[in-house]
């Protein structure tokens, strides 16, 4: 139907599992993950202390040009922030997320990043579109930027973790309401 061969989909499929996005079951096959109160608390933990060292060495060792493009990252995502598009707004975050990991140097913190942001992904939509939620993203996203701009290594990394920590605190709380 796709022209896509059987075998690129099992393949993909199993991409899929292995990053926990989708859920394999005998006799009904794949179904989109979801994530638990515990392990999105998990998954917010590991993710401050990754995206805090990629803050702080994108700071320190961090292009010009990678400190520019990360403006522009920001600026794309602040206009996301004034429309009502879902997908915009999707878009522009996870490309300053990766724009944030490609300026820290670090391959196996955008490895790592990378996996932990594609499960995230479940759970940004709901943080972002609590109430009040986008506004604070967009002023922590400029702290990031700003810090990173100064090179000032360790404030850039004390932005990211308050930046997840926010988040974590709005996807948790709706986790914890979902689960009851």
């Amino acid at each position: 139907m796709i022209g896509v061969g059987r075998t690129s989909i099992r393949e993909a499929l199993r991409q899929l599992e292995a990053e926990g996005l989708i859920t394999s079951f005998p006799h009904r096959g794949p179904v989109v993950s979801t994530i638990s109160y515990e392990e999105a608390a998990q998954l917010y933990t590991i993710r401050a202390l990754l995206e805090s060292f990629a803050g702080q060495q994108f700071a320190e060792n961090g292009t010009t040009e990678e400190i520019e493009e990360l403006e522009r990252r920001v600026a794309e995502f602040a206009a996301a922030a004034e429309t009502d598009s879902r997908s915009r707004l999707l878009a522009a975050k996870t490309a300053f997320y990766e724009c944030l990991t490609n300026g820290s140097g670090n391959i196996f913190v955008k490895q790592m990043l990378t996996s932990l942001h594609n499960r995230v992904t479940l759970l940004r939509m709901t943080s972002m579109t609590q109430p009040g939620r986008l506004q604070h993203s967009v002023m922590e996203i400029r702290e990031i930027a700003a810090a990173i701009r100064d090179r000032n290594g360790p404030k850039a990394a004390a932005a990211c973790k308050h930046h997840i920590d926010m988040a974590a605190k709005v996807a948790l709380e709706y986790l914890r309401n979902a689960e009851k």
